[in-house]
């Protein structure tokens, strides 16, 4: 008889030490589903966590290890990898430095790492703030651009997700301005494809339906506002139908989103940031998940901010955290190779 797999490890990141990571973090840990899910591994500042755990009242016991399989994984247990790059003495809630910006670059760095060299299962990220790592001399804007560069993967794309809406960005962290001379055929292209592989792979959904959103409004009415429908969207999506793949579009984006959410949809493509996130996080404000596609290990991430209007008072909420895990553990399960 086979015996069932063990849970996946899922290593989660500290995030800004200075925003709400940490305290998240410890309220995840406290929910007694949490090890029915997963075998939770935290990669940060202990000395942090410490702080936060008198901050919030909590009585677990921190263990530091060097490999994964030396987890407890039990209730009431924090496993951790310790990175100490922070002065405590000098640390400041809600406030990026440089110190700040090192670490949280550290943590991801090391959750990669143990990622692609399979001591775990898939990767979380607590949130960070693109000012620290300016601050410390980063060269990257955020998580995205770093994972893609330490993996490697030369095709990548973000897709935030909930239970109700998926969506997918063809360009992420540029001003807008600049959107409709980023646009190619080819990259939207690979955009769905990517969209499509990642469906199956990842969500084990075996014909994706997939939707693709037009920049302009009315995606144009015939080139009437703007070109880029019918001379860039439009290709697109004809050579991904011819591929084989399940695609509408170039569709009006004030009404596709609805469509998805009512079930049409499996996933929206949209052409910038805001396009995709304002809809998802109307409906997902608070369990949305910020999950990377393309890359060689599974990360998925909450889809909020550092917050530090609320860090560090013990407020935080830890849903999308929760549902960061789940997705996670989720994609960890329907991975082939694991």
């Amino acid at each position: 008889m086979k015996q069932p797999s063990p849970l996946p490890i899922i290593g989660i990141t500290l995030g800004d030490p200075a925003g709400i990571g940490p305290e998240i973090i410890l309220k995840l840990l406290n929910d007694p589903q949490l090890h029915g899910i997963c075998r939770p591994l935290i990669i940060g500042d202990s000395h942090i966590l410490k702080k936060a755990l008198d901050l919030l009242g909590l009585t677990h016991q921190i263990h530091i290890l060097d490999d994964p399989e030396q987890g407890y994984f039990k209730f009431k247990t924090v496993d951790m990898i310790d990175i100490q790059l922070l002065n405590i003495r000098d640390f400041k809630p809600s406030v990026p430095s440089f110190e700040t910006g090192r670490a949280m670059q550290a943590y991801v760095i090391r959750g990669i790492d143990l990622a692609l060299n399979r001591k775990i299962d898939g990767l979380v990220t607590c949130p960070i703030t693109k000012t620290a790592l300016k601050l410390a001399g980063s060269d990257f804007h955020g998580h995205t651009e770093l994972l893609a560069h330490r993996t490697g993967a030369k095709e990548f794309a973000m897709m935030l997700a909930g239970r109700t809406l998926r969506v997918v960005l063809v360009t992420i962290h540029i001003p807008l301005a600049e959107v409709p001379a980023s646009l190619t055929r080819a990259g939207i292209i690979k955009k769905i494809r990517l969209t499509h592989t990642s469906l199956k792979d990842r969500f084990n959904i075996k014909e994706p339906r997939i939707a693709v959103a037009g920049l302009n409004p009315h995606s144009g009415e015939d080139a009437m506002f703007g070109r880029e429908e019918k001379d860039i969207i439009l290709p697109a999506v004809q050579a991904s139908k011819d591929e084989g793949i399940h695609v509408q579009g170039p569709l009006p984006p004030d009404t596709v989103f609805y469509h998805a959410a009512q079930g049409r949809y499996d996933a929206v493509v949209c052409m910038y940031h805001d396009q995709g996130l304002i809809p998802f996080k109307l409906i997902h404000f608070k369990d949305g998940v910020n999950t990377t596609l393309g890359l060689p290990i599974i990360r998925t991430s909450v889809d909020h901010g550092t917050a530090y209007d609320i860090a560090w008072k013990g407020i935080a909420d830890p849903s999308s955290l929760m549902e960061a895990v789940k997705m996670a553990a989720f994609q960890a399960d329907n991975r082939k190779d694991r």
